[in-house]
């Protein structure tokens, strides 16, 4: 089987945001989905993650962010030094990859769906690794 990789920069604006992929992903990627496979995305970072959702409305990921926001307070009983455990707890709470299945060379989300990169620390330049393996 053979396997085909990309990495796709992030610059993210604030400290937490989500950011639509699935667009950039059907342009940059597109000699990457040749066929049928799965895609597999990956964030090399512990205070980002990945997850996919409605992108149809903004207020769903605005949503997410405000949930997660009580879930893990940026001002709470945290031990880590570098003031930004929170961030690291929301990528433990989203997750650092998603997997879409490819058919006919097209990412097979559903109608509402998006792909988002999730940025809890921002801030920051970042990097989203896309490796298709093929059917």
């Amino acid at each position: 089987m053979s396997r085909r990789a990309l990495t796709l920069e992030i610059k993210t604006r604030a400290r937490t945001e989500f950011v639509p992929l699935s667009e950039r992903i059907r342009k940059e990627a597109a000699a990457l989905l040749e066929g049928a496979g799965i895609l597999h995305l990956y964030v090399p970072h512990t205070t980002a993650g990945l997850c996919v959702n409605e992108g149809a409305d903004p207020d769903v990921a605005a949503d997410i962010a405000r949930v997660l926001d009580r879930l893990a307070p940026w001002n709470a009983d945290y031990r880590h030094a570098e003031g930004n455990a929170a961030a690291h707890v929301k990528s433990v709470l989203v997750g650092t990859s998603v997997t879409v299945p490819v058919r006919d060379s097209k990412l097979r989300l559903g109608r509402w769906q998006e792909i988002f990169f999730c940025e809890f620390d921002g801030p920051r330049s970042r990097a989203v690794e896309l490796r298709f393996l093929p059917e």
